[in-house]
């Protein structure tokens, strides 16, 4: 693959999907153009360990918290963010958020969890990225009524231009992943052209949503370039164009101020 740009992507090097070759996944990110890499935690145990791999990696950076597969329970422990958001490679919280597509979802422990995760990065100073599924009405109450006072990003955005129109309202930053490379994804190529350049981030959510032409395979880090692409096209601008926006917006939303080697 050629190496065209230089760009930040949420992933999940955590995963099982990785425990063979998490190494050299990482060293094709970087072999294709992957300046910075937003690695996220989505509990306890992921949290520590996306700390852990930022600390051996100077590129490399770590997001905190609960997604809300873990917050379908009355109570949980958030003790851990405090303690870890101490270290300086820890540039957000999340992901956290909302996800109402499986049965056994429980929206009011989903909700008051996320909220208090929303009150723990306004203590901290940090912004927040956001999982947001099946569940557009209640997501855009609660970040109304809790305003996120260090900025958010939608991760993996997916809902409609309307849903769209009011985030933005809010100040949010758009994250797009590889769906919007899908045939089917009319929504997603409007929300692509309509997004403002300087809200826009791309990423892959590896080792999930895998864009074309590699659709139906483990995603990598690497593979943000097929999505770029793609956002580039639609909205008939280059790629390094493209590329160098969503560096300087990654960069201001995290802010991280820059990256090296390892």
């Amino acid at each position: 693959m050629e190496k065209i740009f230089l760009v930040y992507s949420h992933t999940h090097l955590m995963d099982e999907a990785f425990e063979e070759d998490q190494q050299e996944v990482i060293a094709r990110a970087r072999e294709n153009g992957v300046e910075i890499l937003i690695n996220v935690g989505y509990s306890k145990e992921t949290s520590e360990q996306a700390v852990k791999l930022a600390q051996d990696f100077s590129f490399i950076f770590a997001t905190i918290g609960l997604h809300p597969d873990e917050c379908n329970v009355d109570e949980v422990d958030l003790s851990f963010i405090k303690e870890l958001a101490k270290n300086p490679k820890v540039v957000a919280i999340g992901e956290v958020g909302l996800d109402y597509h499986y049965d056994s979802t429980h929206p009011g422990n989903q909700k008051n969890h996320f909220i208090e995760q929303i009150e723990l990065a306004n203590e901290l100073k940090l912004p927040v990225a956001i999982h947001s599924r099946d569940c557009d009405m209640d997501m855009l109450s609660i970040l109304k009524e809790h305003p996120i006072e260090n900025g958010f990003v939608m991760h993996c955005f997916s809902s409609s231009v309307e849903v769209l129109k009011e985030m933005l309202k809010l100040g949010a930053y758009i994250s797009l992943a590889g769906p919007v490379t899908y045939k089917n994804a009319r929504q997603l190529l409007e929300v692509a052209t309509l997004v403002p350049l300087d809200k826009l981030l791309v990423e892959t959510d590896a080792p999930y949503l895998t864009p074309e032409p590699h659709r139906g395979k483990r995603n990598e880090s690497a593979f943000v370039k097929y999505t770029a692409m793609k956002i580039a096209e639609l909205r008939n601008m280059s790629l390094e164009e493209l590329a160098k926006a969503i560096t300087e917006n990654a960069k201001r939303f995290y802010h991280i101020d820059s990256c090296g080697g390892t």
